[in-house]
């Protein structure tokens, strides 16, 4: 899904609301939104019999402002650079005494450019003693949902009420308008959190199309791939955290970023796009201010952005670093985990560094 930044330089930003969960898509695995709703309502995702494609049919949106308009292009570049390890997807994890270990920061999605990894990951993940992800959760969707599912609270409106209820009646009609295109009435939604919601409509028609052909994101397809093989597959989080750590946050946040991410309709196609070639290119620290371009209407307030960043990012940060600890002790260890959970000066690089280990980025 998002990764720590340097607070001041996040917040300086002021992202719009409705690129919160667009960051989620390095942070968070969105494939369970579509999995949850899939399961509650049995459905038959839109275009499952279409043959999957690896392009989504989006447009960079840097390489049109670089032609546009140069100098906003350039200031979100120098943005980029400023964000501590912010440069680089893969990394080199050594202590003397131990094997190396490996950190690759990925993108929760199945677009054949992101499972291919960047050179000598996969040369990596294969050595490796252990293969560590997120949650290994992942490597049973129907286990994983039936988990979720175990505490409503995580997932559904528990005090009654309904999405409708919440929204004013012009947002409720875009709200069942954009449900209705991908063929789910909002009364079988209608008790979910925001949150999912949003999530959903967060994922490409391309990628749910991925996803019902029965396509793997890429720290699913590492975990599968590694317990097939016979080796020890953990996690650093369990899949309910993670819900518990989106449910923590304000409804009346996640309500305007459901709206604003309906208003950007088929442009998540175009921003889902130039995240994946700034990921690809290794400028992960480039990716929030290129995301704070998209919607400049309605921004988060610094209280929003500060409260959002400390419960999604930085919390979960600590946690990963602290869990990953004795697993690294070991050696020999891959882990893989959203790209922007690396960054920043309480990023995973950093805090790993603080624990005593030598990071390298890997060209």
């Amino acid at each position: 899904m998002i990764s720590a930044l340097e607070p001041k330089t996040m917040r300086s930003m002021k992202p719009a609301i409705g690129d919160l969960l667009l960051w989620l898509a390095t942070a968070l695995p969105l494939m369970l939104a579509v999995l949850l709703i899939a399961t509650i309502l049995s459905l038959q995702l839109a275009h499952a019999d279409e043959t999957p494609s690896d392009s989504c049919g989006g447009k960079n949106l840097m390489a049109e402002l670089q032609k546009s308009d140069p100098v906003k292009y350039v200031s979100i570049i120098a943005a980029g650079d400023k964000v501590k390890n912010g440069k680089g997807i893969f990394w080199k994890i050594e202590k003397p005494g131990l094997k190396p270990s490996w950190l690759l920061g990925t993108m929760h999605v199945s677009d054949v450019r992101i499972l291919t990894m960047p050179k000598g990951a996969a040369e990596a993940s294969a050595a490796a003693d252990t293969i560590v992800v997120e949650s290994d959760e992942i490597l049973d969707d129907k286990k994983a949902a039936a988990a979720l599912f175990v505490n409503p609270s995580l997932t559904m409106l528990t005090d009654g009420s309904t999405i409708s209820q919440h929204l004013s009646p012009e947002d409720n009609a875009k709200l069942e308008a954009g449900l209705k295109q991908r063929g789910v009435p909002l009364a079988a939604v209608s008790h979910m959190q925001p949150w999912l919601i949003s999530s959903s409509f967060e994922l490409t028609a391309c990628e749910v199309r991925r996803k019902a052909a029965g396509m793997k994101f890429l720290d699913q397809k590492l975990a599968t791939d590694a317990s097939a093989a016979g080796k020890q597959v953990k996690g650093l989080e369990t899949l309910a955290e993670q819900a518990k750590a989106m449910s923590d946050l304000p409804i009346e946040l996640h309500l305007k970023s459901l709206i604003q991410t309906l208003e950007l309709g088929d442009k998540i196609n175009d921003v889902n796009e130039t995240m994946t070639d700034l990921y690809l290119a290794g400028n992960v620290g480039a990716i929030v201010p290129m995301l704070k371009t998209i919607e400049p209407d309605e921004t988060l307030s610094d209280e929003d952005t500060a409260t959002f960043e400390q419960r999604i990012i930085l919390d979960r940060n600590k946690v990963m670093a602290e869990r990953a600890a004795p697993i690294l002790a070991k050696g020999n260890t891959f882990i893989a985990v959203g790209a922007l959970h690396l960054v920043g000066d309480q990023g995973l690089v950093e805090l790993l560094r603080k624990q005593g280990f030598t990071m390298t980025a890997v060209d």
